[in-house]
């Protein structure tokens, strides 16, 4: 295993938050632009984190304009070994309440306008029947048994949606009928670029509102005001925000689980590359040397 390094991205919410801790700003440049936002490097319980905010400082960068492959490459720069990645969703299982933490299993991918791949001169084909990767999502899983003041899902299916609108609640309705129990807009390309990366991923889902599927009041009621509505979503969020924090601190103050486990994605490319690597070329090898430089011989 590489040496340990946790990068954590920060969605909505948790992004902020993480964004004000003390370390280092690192600006990191990559073959496919500049991250979201500067990298701040720090230490966390004890362990070497890096913290990127996926939205830009400010939240400035919707879900379709967020470089994902900047942001994971830049993290593969700065020697990270396994990501904990953030994200608020809607629920779409009455089940999961807001407010409540999803360490999910799987994913279904409905983007369409994103760049999925770094290799895109090459024909790799990394193995995704699990999303995210079983040792990390464990680890977490482990850490959150011990917070029992917390609710801690610990699986799910989560579409990711292109948006930035929300679902119409057809869409809502069929996404339920899928087996979706979760709806976001940034686990994809996210993920499968971290497997690209050979960078262990586990996604940290925080609900803050039933998707539109479940009745809410409607506009011509009297009593319906839209701004309490946004208000407690906020607080949902916020509320999240807290729980999600507690919980990544919990698995960071034991993270013997991960020097002990191999993740399956630190090998990820082995099988992968497909192309005759003599006809690959030879800019593109050295320009993502970061990613797959060691196949190369």
């Amino acid at each position: 295993m590489p040496d340990l390094k946790i990068g954590l991205i920060g969605g909505s919410g948790l992004g902020a938050t993480l964004g004000g801790e003390r370390g280092q700003r690192v600006e990191v440049d990559t073959p496919f632009g500049p991250p979201s936002s500067p990298i701040l490097t720090t230490e966390m319980c004890g362990v070497d984190v890096a913290i990127v905010q996926r939205h830009g400082i400010g939240h400035t960068l919707h879900p379709s304009q967020v470089p994902y492959r900047a942001n994971i490459h830049a993290l593969k720069q700065l020697g990270v070994s396994h990501i904990i990645a953030s994200g608020a969703v809607g629920s779409l299982r009455e089940d999961i309440e807001p407010r409540h933490l999803v360490v999910p299993d799987q994913v279904i991918d409905k983007t369409t306008r994103r760049a999925g791949t770094f290799y895109e001169k090459a024909a790799v084909h990394v193995e995704m029947s699990e999303p995210f990767c079983p040792v990390t999502r464990r680890w977490l899983i482990e850490a959150s048994r011990k917070l029992s003041h917390l609710t801690v899902h610990h699986g799910g299916t989560y579409v990711c949606m292109e948006g930035p609108a929300f679902s119409t609640r057809a869409e809502s309705h069929m996404h339920r009928a899928w087996g979706g129990d979760l709806i976001g807009m940034t686990a994809m390309p996210e993920a499968k670029l971290a497997r690209e990366a050979e960078i262990a991923y586990a996604l940290l889902a925080l609900p803050t509102d039933y998707d539109c599927w479940r009745p809410r009041p409607h506009s011509e009621d009297a009593s319906f005001d839209p701004k309490q509505l946004l208000q407690e979503i906020i607080r949902n969020l916020e509320a999240a925000t807290a729980n999600s924090i507690e919980l990544i601190k919990a698995a960071l103050a034991d993270v013997s689980m991960l020097y002990e486990h191999e993740s399956p994605a630190h090998s990820a490319l082995a099988l992968a590359i497909w192309s005759d690597k003599t006809k690959i070329d030879q800019y593109e090898v050295q320009r993502l040397d970061a990613l797959w430089g060691r196949y190369f011989g």
